[in-house]
């Protein structure tokens, strides 16, 4: 099966496991490539909308028939069986992540991809005893999305700015980062050159701080470049 690039990426970043759960699973491709890939053993796949769960019921026919995949309808983790030792949660608001696991349960591992408010996620990883094992930016089909990967441990140390920005972003850029900051700098200034009074206070500082944010970091890959040459 072939899957889309940002498939791919999110699957890169899964382990091996017994049993993994996909959270939100829309059509299913993060279970297919769990499973073609050889990555678990069982999925269960868990959808709020009947209609996405049928057509991931449909792509992961096989494997339903085989009895490694089971599916509920249901919202957040509900109904997720918990012993499951790998959970995704992808595509959804940062703010709607942290309430399915509050109202869920927290399992070993979790890969987390949060369309908004990643910060958010982050906080409440390290608050609930997570540690952070990825926490980057990556660019597909004209979009940016964050990646968090956590497991159960000793919490990560992270700064206010790494909430903000994600921790691998700041240690280790890489151009998609850097392209993410040049957008929001330009959506910045165009906020907040049609900004009225109000508004304009926090807008100036939420610039001066991406400004910042990308000296520092296109300083640090312009320094990678000049030791490796």
């Amino acid at each position: 099966m072939k899957f889309s690039e940002r498939i791919e990426k999110i699957g890169s970043e899964c382990d091996a496991c017994d049993l993994f759960a996909d959270i939100g699973c829309d059509h299913g491709y993060s279970t297919a490539y769990m499973l073609e890939k050889g990555l678990c053993r069982r999925a269960q796949i868990s959808d709020i909308s009947a209609k996405s769960l049928s057509k991931a019921e449909k792509l992961l026919k096989k494997y339903v028939d085989e009895g490694r995949v089971s599916s509920v309808c249901a919202a957040g983790m509900e109904k997720t069986d918990p012993s499951a030792d790998f959970v995704l949660i992808a595509g959804m608001g940062g703010e709607e992540i942290v309430h399915i696991l509050q109202a869920g349960f927290l399992p070993p591992k979790l890969l987390l991809q949060p369309m908004k408010n990643a910060d958010k996620v982050r906080a409440f990883l390290l608050a609930a005893g997570y540690s952070v094992l990825q926490d980057y930016t990556f660019l597909c089909g004209g979009k940016f999305y964050d990646l968090i990967k956590a497991e159960k441990g000793i919490p990560s140390d992270y700064t206010q700015r790494m909430l903000a920005y994600g921790r691998d972003n700041l240690k280790a850029p890489t151009g998609d980062f850097v392209k993410k900051l040049e957008r929001d700098i330009a959506d910045c200034e165009r906020w907040l050159a049609s900004a009225r009074t109000r508004g304009r206070e926090a807008l100036s500082a939420r610039l001066a701080d991406l400004k910042e944010v990308y000296g520092e970091v296109t300083a640090d890959l312009c320094g990678d470049r000049c030791r490796l040459s």
